[in-house]
């Protein structure tokens, strides 16, 4: 134990880390590994994204999460299994990308993994007096320690719980460090299975950053996509391109309690199912609908979300520069009906920003782990609604 604190100690005083950051969304099609040289931290850091790959799962890991995502009742036997098993996947899924890349785990600093969301469980969702707030994530980080023989930093949200936050969305923390900047207005939104963004004002000030989520990204129009058509998601956006939207449809989806409350606010798939669907539906008094046409129109309920929170927040006249990424940005009509509501705003993704879109989540976990081992919080100064504090659990190899 001693070796591995006097590593540790070693680690935290580099100049620079090579770390791996790994993102697995709620989406669970695959794992996203982000290799990074981080120089710096604070305002001073500097990411260096040398290579990236997002590994698509196999069938099995896809199967074992479904029997336990997002459900009120699961095989507790089960459950404790998946835990360990999701930490082993994901490391053998590092040492493969290692090998493919040519590197030794050895060169490697630190494994920063997001782990597997199972259950998403704020207050305002689950509405009992005797408890707050609650997340969790598999995929045990000694597993991914001892199989792969590196450092890791895990389970990042329980820190954010314990000192008032809801565990979401943290990137806010890693977009303060990257991407803020003085003079500019900046709305990072990303569209994964939940829709969120983050605010970064001209003025760069701590106290004035704001995030949040909004509602439902990909995740239910994923899920109908999956039980009707046997697809992981629809590619561009072409089956809700070939159908109508459906007014009573799209209204009924818009009336939840969670829309109506402040910001900042969390929510997951535990509320934006196929099942909100089909109480939309009854609500709408439909029996039944093309799929095509429910495509379109569950398209257009994610762009209506997002649109709605920015003009809350911002107004419809908003000049801000809007930063795109995650899973959704592929689909053409989705963004081609987010930027449509918002025509004075400036659309473009964070490789204007020179962080790969479709890696920013893998490298803001990187980022947080950098953060701890440099034993600095991002947000020296307090911002109520994001706790000043560094998250993650280390997790010796030896």
């Amino acid at each position: 134990m001693l070796q591995s604190i006097k590593k540790l100690y070693t680690i935290a005083h580099k100049k620079s880390r090579v770390i791996i950051g790994l993102m697995s969304g709620t989406s669970v099609d695959g794992l996203d590994v982000a290799l990074c040289k981080i120089t710096g931290a604070n305002g001073r850091t500097k990411v260096n994204v040398l290579h990236f790959e997002s590994v698509v799962y196999k069938p099995i890991y896809k199967q074992k999460v479904a029997s336990i995502f997002s459900k009120q009742q699961v095989n507790l036997e089960e459950l404790t299994l998946i835990n360990a098993w999701i930490g082993t996947q994901h490391a053998n899924i590092i040492l493969q990308c290692l090998r493919k890349w040519g590197i030794a785990p050895s060169k490697i600093d630190c494994i920063a993994s997001h782990g597997q969301t199972i259950y998403h469980a704020p207050k305002s969702l689950h509405l009992k007096k005797a408890y707050s707030n609650a997340t969790l994530q598999l995929g045990d980080g000694d597993h991914i320690a001892r199989t792969t023989g590196i450092l890791t930093i895990s389970d990042f949200r329980q820190k954010h719980i314990a000192a008032g936050g809801e565990g979401a969305p943290l990137a806010v923390y890693g977009d303060y460090l990257l991407f803020g900047k003085k003079g500019a207005d900046r709305i990072m939104l990303n569209i994964g299975g939940i829709a969120n963004f983050t605010y970064l004002p001209k003025s760069n000030k701590a106290t004035q950053v704001f995030s949040t989520d909004v509602g439902p990204g990909n995740t239910i129009m994923d899920a109908y996509m999956k039980a009707k058509y046997n697809k992981a998601y629809d590619k561009h956006g072409a089956v809700a391109a070939s159908g109508i939207t459906h007014a009573a449809l799209l209204a009924a989806l818009k009336q939840n309690v969670f829309f109506t409350k402040n910001f900042p606010k969390t929510t997951g798939p535990e509320l934006f199912n196929l099942d909100y669907l089909v109480q939309a539906m009854h609500q709408a008094k439909l029996k039944a609908l093309p799929t095509q046409d429910v495509m379109s129109t569950l398209n257009q309920f994610t762009a209506d979300v997002i649109v709605d929170s920015i003009i809350k927040s911002f107004g419809a006249r908003t000049t801000a520069t809007i930063y795109s990424s995650g899973g959704g940005l592929h689909n053409t009509l989705l963004m081609q009906r987010i930027q449509a509501q918002l025509p004075h705003a400036k659309f473009t993704t964070t490789q204007a920003l020179h962080i790969l879109p479709d890696a920013k989540e893998a490298v803001l976990f990187a980022l947080l782990a950098n953060q701890t081992l440099a034993g600095n919080n991002t947000f020296t100064t307090q911002n109520k609604d994001i706790p000043n504090v560094s998250m993650g659990k280390v997790s010796f190899a030896e």
